[in-house]
């Protein structure tokens, strides 16, 4: 009996001293190992800076060419219709406007089988994968000649492509610290921008070949072998998790886990946790950053200003607690715009025209609401999982979007202005509701601090981050705190 007392104590004294193995697996974070390496609290400022700046480096421009690439692939149709796509593959009525709608059903059936291969298999592989496939099919779409086959070319366009967004998002709470994310997104984010300006460039100079095949289908075997070839550069050079980054020496990716260890989310886990889900299930945040989706994508104005975009981005770097801010400023200039293209005459033609210039700060908002998935959503399974329902909720708005533009309203579209109102009024009001919402929470729990003394609050602040890395969402870290 004495025996088994003995051991016993010696057994439990064995699992202080060692975490990773007193605990499973499954919670445990992927780079547990490194982590244990070095305390985050005693990181040389100077040598994370380094590391911060070989990251960016590396990861940003790779980031950047292919989600310009993403873009350039969905809106080739667009391209396309100057072209005579619609004579090539004998589109009457309202198909030509359906198929931007079926691009999104694709992507929107896409959204949770993807968010668990990117859980279970290495993000940068599956995303390269993905782009390789999407550019396959760009290639067959000349070879589409009725509505069926281009529909369905659509579809798949779709699903392939939905990977890029969710991808991104999840690699930024990876990488880096939850302020330094919102100017990270924003330099991807804007080459929404720089694709519409490169596209148009590449069109221009479409225009002018004669001979061969018929113009809009060179457009798609462009694009197509661009993206193939993209496809491969991005594989062979994005790294799947800090642990493994080539780039790095072994003590840059301590340093490089160590700084998102203080992110209080970990960096990734493969398991799936049924107890997230339904945590998942529950939150109020998953509503309304659906619904924020929705409202933001029937007035679709994707192609967001350059300058806004990034000026945001610096801002909410540089004051993490202006996001949401930000967020209302600009949906509240999408009202007003969407108001006076409601309001004033068709005979106001610069009137018009200035607001559907303001409609582009939508795009900042969009892309805010992102951020708030990548800093505020902490455990894997939970935030792969509110990460695909923000998507679902951008499918349905893209989907809902392109049926507001009713053809015997052509011109002016009225409904359409009518529709873009109600969506930036909505998520105007979802956005102050998930303020107040994680605001009082962040209350609450300073309110628990307060009452504790210096030691125990240090020790809260080391158990934030140890709970990070050992997965558990911020709903069980009582250290955790949203970035507003």
């Amino acid at each position: 009996m004495a025996e088994k007392t003995t051991e016993t104590i010696d057994q439990r004294s064995a699992e202080q001293a060692d975490p990773i193995n007193s605990s499973s697996s499954s919670e445990l974070d992927e780079t547990y190992h490194l982590y244990k390496q070095e305390d985050a609290g005693n990181l040389d400022p100077d040598e994370a800076k380094r590391v911060l700046h070989k990251i960016d480096w590396h990861l940003i421009p790779l980031m950047m060419g292919t989600y310009m690439l993403q873009y350039l692939d969905k809106s080739s149709i667009n391209f396309c219709s100057v072209f005579g796509l619609q004579k090539g593959t004998h589109l009457h009525g309202q198909q030509y406007a359906w198929l931007s709608s079926i691009f999104y059903i694709g992507y929107l059936v896409a959204q949770y089988p993807f968010g668990r291969l990117l859980q279970v298999f290495p993000t940068a592989r599956v995303i390269g994968v993905a782009t390789f496939a999407w550019g396959i099919l760009l290639l067959t779409t000349p070879a589409c000649k009725n509505f069926a086959g281009i529909a369905a070319n659509r579809f798949l366009l779709g699903v392939t492509e939905a990977v890029v967004n969710p991808g991104f998002v999840l690699t930024l709470s990876m990488w880096w610290r939850q302020s330094e994310q919102p100017l990270r997104i924003m330099l991807y984010y804007s080459m929404n921008g720089v694709a519409g300006i490169f596209g148009g460039l590449l069109g221009f100079a479409i225009g002018h070949i004669n001979t061969g095949l018929a113009q809009w289908q060179y457009v798609f075997l462009i694009f197509g072998a661009i993206s193939m070839v993209w496809a491969v550069v991005f594989t062979l050079y994005m790294p799947n998790l800090p642990s493994s980054a080539r780039f790095l020496d072994q003590r840059e990716r301590i340093v490089a886990v160590e700084r998102v260890a203080a992110n209080r989310q970990g960096v990734k886990n493969h398991h799936f946790k049924w107890y997230q889900f339904w945590q998942f299930a529950r939150d109020p945040k998953t509503y309304i950053l659906f619904f924020m989706s929705i409202a933001a994508q029937i007035p679709n104005a994707a192609l967001g200003s350059i300058v806004t975009l990034l000026a945001s981005g610096y801002v909410g770097s540089r004051w993490p607690n202006m996001r949401c801010i930000m967020m209302l400023t600009g949906n509240l200039i999408c009202v007003m715009a969407a108001g006076l293209l409601v309001g004033l005459s068709t005979d106001n033609k610069w009137g018009r025209l200035v607001a559907i210039w303001l409609c582009s700060s939508q795009s900042v908002g969009f892309a805010m609401s992102l951020i708030m998935v990548s800093s505020n959503v902490a455990g894997y399974t939970k935030k792969q999982l509110t990460n695909a329902a923000v998507f679902v909720g951008y499918c349905v708005g893209n989907i809902i979007g392109p049926q507001t533009f009713r053809q015997k309203e052509a011109p002016l579209y009225h409904s359409a202005y009518v529709a873009m109102l109600v969506g930036y009024s909505f998520k105007t009001i979802l956005v102050a509701v998930l303020y107040v919402y994680m605001w009082k929470t962040n209350v609450k729990r300073d309110r628990e601090a307060a009452a504790m003394t210096a030691d125990e609050i240090a020790q809260q602040e080391k158990e934030a981050i140890e709970k990070g890395m050992q997965d558990q969402t911020e709903f069980d870290n009582r250290g955790f705190r949203y970035v507003l």
